[in-house]
């Protein structure tokens, strides 16, 4: 039990000794509501720990929520809440003694009071004062607050948890004060200095005391005045350069090295602002908009003016600080280049003019082909930190320019694969600083360069983050500089969400740039230039040895081939009034001179064989000229080879390859076995044989519809064997999908006409082709993609709905009564399931079947109703893919009886999904339709009936199963029952067990404790959001009762742990929910029983 709980209204907050109160952090990580109620929190927390009566557990578990506090927020803003008084550092320092640095249990106590005691030693009195008498007893003497502390904090600076960071800022805040700098600072430096010299970053404890070490000389460093340090700055410096930390491999002690180096170099130069810096002048709104209020331009920027204390001398340090800083821009890890990157801001912000140009050189040197990516990163984030500061002067931003464009488009081969995304990231970045430190006038030469950068890093990099960055940089200038070209423009179709999508940003986003005259040519030449190789030599690039360039061009070249056939369309010419003879021969070649090798299976054959394969769509598509050449019989040859090896492909190419090969096959039919529209050639009717199996019967199945075959009959008999699901094809859903879209395709190609079965749709086989779709509307098939079975049920439901209106159109009297139910009763289940797209899809299909009028589709049921509930002018203002807006209204079907049953089987099983959204939304469309019939009680019992029907045409199918002196409750109960009998399924088990606690608040009895909760299976059944369970039932007196009380009692006996703790506790809440199921004077021993016993 708790030892103390402590509840507030407007946070609901529960301090207790569970488990539980481990994973209260996950409630805090808002830093808005942090800060709200910041002071608030800690208030009632530091009145437990001051409470002299709160028992050690409640204290530290007080510290643990002040330490999640501290997490979110940050230390620094928590400082300055706690209490600092003269009063509290006596008791917060007896807090501290009190602890054991060995307990791992309390790290967040020690961590808090390190913290709490850094704040008390910022009070403006002398500790001496506050030491009284230190003689107690004769020959006996206290040790004073000032060694207490001191002691304190060395000891925490070597140990290994995270008390060791409060420590190194405890001992910053403390050894600077004036009183304890005179008699302790040098005594602490020669201290840690001896430490660190004799710790070693090549074991663990070694690593920790420097760490501690390095951390609070940072902290000395930084927080100390210059006059202080001075003294003692040198003598640090060359003790951390004995350490040799560059070499060490632990990253925190490399970045917490340069962190103190560049304090070091900041101690060496006085501080100052520097005379000679850039300044654009006032770059703050408000004062700007003052300025024009009062009929004043913005403030010039100010003329960089010479240095006054050029002259001075520059310690000898600063020389070897600068050189560790360059070396840290190098250093492998990005926080160490970061550290360094400010440092050289920091540092050149107090050196005189030359001397900071000098750095600004060396930084430059950084930008070399020799360097590695680490260095071209370091350097791309201290120009920004020197253009930031104003420290990198206009005459410097051609140098600067320049090796930032090429840092845009920095990508170097690694073996197989590529480094650069950081640094094109912070290239962005330094382009954003520009905009920020400098006039318009100053970028102006660089504007078109600078721009089209961008432009071509948002579009065409393959990295989001670089391409979101890319877009911020651009806009950041659009918007500070305002000298973009069509910078609006061009925000408004690349913004930040928007560049997201690769595929968005290559298709669709980059052609409208394009269109803008400023980046047409850049646009291109970087795609010829950096992602396909140059376009001079395209063709000639197919048969280059590199495999990725040999890739891209083949690529490339299909392409342009069928850009330009667009572009010759668009004016009724054909394509080779764009291309002359000799590219016409080059693109007929290119098939053959890959070929002339083997293509293999390895990834140099995936690769090519998917290039080729489009090459030949695309080709095929541009119309190219080539009826009757040898060359389709090479296609066709390798087509065929690539669908015959697909079981030799690699796992995660073949999807890829098939889909290419399915669409180059379909396209070559179209376009060059075509003896007249829509009439194959003879001369390839016998190429259609019996289908493979596995991947190649699907691609041959895929493009089986593009050519109208001899004989339709045998087609579609081919074709609907693809469909049926069988033991041996259950893991080729691709092949069904194909399948049924091969289906629709034939019956598009050759049409209607009566009386002809063998040559097009008619009424001898149409009920073939129904039987077909129909037929996998109810593939659930699921596998480690997940729900796989959907892409068959979506392609059927396309299917379904072009052969309808394709008959429709022609002859309707074909659509027969019952048909037409089935089909809307198979869509209208798919209407009402729980995966958004698929639901989507199939109330379109839906909507489309039930608004079509050329003809209106015959023997729709309930026509008018469904108008009335779907009305056309809301199919296009509601999102289906929302669960909030679709299922309030496909709920409604409920009401039909022709679709009750299906739209209730997809409910249920929306009911049971994984999805928060689409349980919340299923569920509480449901209750709100019982609440408007529940006071109709032969629509309640139809309800029922149906409800019942579902769970027994779905008895043991893990993907619909529902688990009360009512006949229906007895039914219901019965069936939980059988549904577990002998099963070693834990989380069926667990799913009948725990007690649901929604309620559909004013329906009848009945109905409103009857839960429609029909699971999917998977982990969220152990949580109770499954189906109606046993606890449920026990509110219900009689013989249902006794029967689930009995399923309880034999379930907490069960020989599983996890199913009898579950059953005790969940048992313990329905014996408080419902406290007529035992009696008063037996109810506390039983509740003792359950709550106590180790189950």
């Amino acid at each position: 039990m708790a030892q103390s709980r402590l509840t507030a209204t407007s946070a609901s907050w529960v301090l207790s000794d569970s488990p539980a109160s481990c994973h209260v952090d996950v409630h805090f990580y808002s830093k808005c509501f942090i800060c709200f109620s910041l002071e608030w929190m800690m208030n009632l927390l530091l009145d437990i720990v001051q409470d002299q009566t709160s028992p050690a557990s409640l204290v530290h578990l007080a510290f643990k929520f002040l330490y999640i506090i501290t997490k979110v927020r940050g230390y620094k803003t928590f400082l300055s809440l706690f209490p600092h008084e003269v009063a509290d550092v006596e008791p917060v320092l007896d807090l501290v003694t009190d602890q054991n640095p060995k307990d791992h249990e309390t790290w967040e106590t020690r961590y808090m009071l390190l913290l709490w005691l850094s704040v008390t030693c910022l009070i403006p009195f002398d500790f001496s004062r506050l030491d009284g008498n230190l003689l107690t007893q004769p020959g006996q003497t206290r040790m004073s607050i000032m060694d207490r502390i001191l002691q304190i904090a060395e000891s925490y600076l070597i140990v290994s948890d995270k008390a060791r960071d409060a420590a190194a800022v405890l001992m910053s805040r403390f050894i600077t004060r004036p009183d304890v700098k005179r008699s302790k600072m040098a005594e602490f430096l020669d201290w840690s200095l001896c430490n660190l010299a004799s710790s070693s970053f090549q074991t663990l404890q070694g690593v920790i005391t420097m760490d501690g070490m390095l951390q609070a000389l940072a902290q000395i460093f930084k927080h100390g005045k210059r006059e202080d340090c001075l003294p003692y700055a040198a003598t640090v410096l060359r003790c951390l350069d004995d350490c040799k930390l560059p070499e060490s491999n632990q990253t925190l002690l490399r970045k917490l090295g340069v962190k103190l180096v560049q304090r070091l170099g900041l101690t060496f130069l006085k501080p100052r602002v520097a005379a000679w810096r850039y300044q654009r002048g006032c770059r703050s709104l408000a004062a700007n908009l003052q300025l024009l209020a009062q009929g004043q331009s913005e403030q010039k920027p100010l003329i960089p003016t010479e240095d006054a204390d050029e002259d001075d001398d520059v310690p000898e340090g600063v020389e070897s600080v600068i050189e560790q800083l360059l070396v840290g821009l190098k250093d492998k890890d990005t926080v160490v280049r970061w550290s360094a990157a400010k440092g050289i801001g920091r540092m050149a912000g107090r050196l005189p003019k030359a001397l900071a140009d000098d750095v600004v050189g060396s930084v430059l040197d950084c930008f070399s082909f020799q360097e590695t990516d680490k260095a071209w990163h370091g350097g791309c984030l201290a120009l920004a930190e020197l253009g930031r500061r104003g420290l990198l002067l206009p005459s410097r931003l051609v140098d600067v320019v320049a090796v930032i464009l090429k840092a845009l488009t920095y990508d170097e081969k690694r073996g197989s694969c590529s480094v650069g995304t950081n640094v094109r990231d912070a290239a962005c970045y330094v382009c954003w600083a520009f905009a920020r430190a400098y006039e318009p006038q100053e970028l102006k030469p660089f504007v078109t360069a600078i721009s089209s950068a961008l432009v071509i890093a948002a579009v065409f990099d393959r990295d989001i983050n670089c391409r979101r960055a890319a877009s911020a940089a651009f806009q950041e200038n659009v918007g500070r500089q305002g000298t973009f070209p069509h910078g609006i423009d061009i925000l408004t179709t690349a913004d930040y969400f928007a560049v997201g999508n690769r595929t968005n940003c290559f298709l669709v986003i980059s052609v409208y740039i394009a269109g803008f005259p400023e980046y047409t040519q850049p646009m291109i030449d970087h795609l010829v230039t950096m992602k396909i190789n140059h376009w001079d030599g395209l063709l000639s690039m197919t048969l280059s040895p590199d495999l990725h360039t040999r890739h891209g061009s083949i690529l490339a070249c299909a392409e342009v081939a069928y850009a330009l056939y667009k572009l010759a369309a668009q004016e009724n010419r054909p394509v080779t009034d764009h291309l002359d003879e000799q590219a016409v021969q080059g693109l007929k070649q290119i098939h053959q001179q890959v070929c002339v090798q083997p293509l293999g299976m390895g990834l140099g054959g995936e690769l090519m064989r998917q290039a080729v394969c489009v090459l030949i769509e695309k080709l095929s598509l541009s119309k190219m000229p080539f009826q009757g050449d040898t060359i389709i019989d090479g296609w066709q040859w390798l087509i065929n080879d690539t669908l015959g090896c697909l079981h030799l492909i690699s796992s995660h190419s073949r999807q890829q390859i098939k889909d290419a090969a399915v669409s180059a096959l379909a396209t070559l039919c179209s376009e060059y076995y075509m003896k007249e529209p829509g009439e194959a050639d003879p001369a390839i009717q016998g190429e259609w044989g019996p289908l493979e199996e596995g991947g190649a019967r699907s691609c041959l199945s895929h493009g089986a519809g593009s050519v109208a075959p001899a004989d339709i009959t045998t087609s579609l008999e081919c074709t609907s064997a693809v469909t049926h699901t069988s033991p041996e094809d259950v893991n080729f859903p691709e092949s069904r999908r194909d399948g049924l879209k091969a289906i629709a395709r034939i019956c598009q190609t050759v049409g209607v006409k009566p009386g002809a079965p063998d040559e097009a749709v008619c009424r001898e086989n149409v009920s073939q082709i129904y039987s077909a779709l129909l037929g996998c509307m109810n593939d659930y098939t699921t596998d480690s993609r997940g729900d796989v079975g959907g892409w068959v049920r979506k392609a059927a439901m396309t299917g379904l709905m072009d052969v309808t209106l394709l008959l429709a159109r022609s002859q309707p009297e074909l659509i027969e009564a019952h048909i037409c139910e089935r089909i809307m009763c198979c869509v209208a289940q798919q209407a009402s399931e729980k995966i958004d797209r698929f639901r989507a899809h199939a109330i379109s299909v839906f909507l489309t079947l039930l608004h079509f009028d050329s003809p209106p589709i015959p023997h729709v049921p309930h026509r008018g109703e469904l108008e009335k509930l779907f009305p056309r002018s809301d199919v296009a203002s509601v999102n289906w893919n929302a669960p909030s807006q679709a299922f309030s209204r496909v709920t409604q079907l409920l009401g039909l009886p022709t679709y009750r049953y299906p739209v209730l089987l997809g409910l249920v099983v929306s009911l049971g999904g994984l999805t928060e959204s689409t349980v919340r939304h299923s569920t509480q469309s449901l209750f709100e339709y019982m609440k408007g019939v529940q006071s109709d009680p032969q629509a309640l019992g139809s309800f029922s009936r149906t409800l019942l029907q579902i769970f027994e045409d779905n008895l043991l199918n893990d993907r619909v199963c529902c688990s009360s002196s009512h006949p229906f409750a007895v039914k219901l109960l019965a069936l939980c029952k059988k549904e577990i009998k002998n099963s070693k399924d834990v989380q069926k088990l667990l799913s009948a067990i725990p007690c649901d606690t929604h309620a559909c608040a004013g329906t009848v009895h009945m109905c409103t404790q009857t839960h429609l909760w029909l699971r999917a299976p998977g982990p969220h059944c152990a949580h109770g959001s499954a189906l109606p369970r046993f606890c449920e039932m026990v509110q219900f007196p009689g013989n249902v009762r006794r029967s689930a009380l009995l399923q309880l009692c034999l379930l907490l006996c069960h020989r599983f742990p996890l199913i009898r703790k579950s059953t005790a506790s969940q048992v313990y809440e329905t014996l408080l929910t419902y406290s007529d199921v035992v009696g008063a004077d037996v109810l506390d021993e039983v509740v003792t029983v359950l709550s106590d016993t180790a189950w």
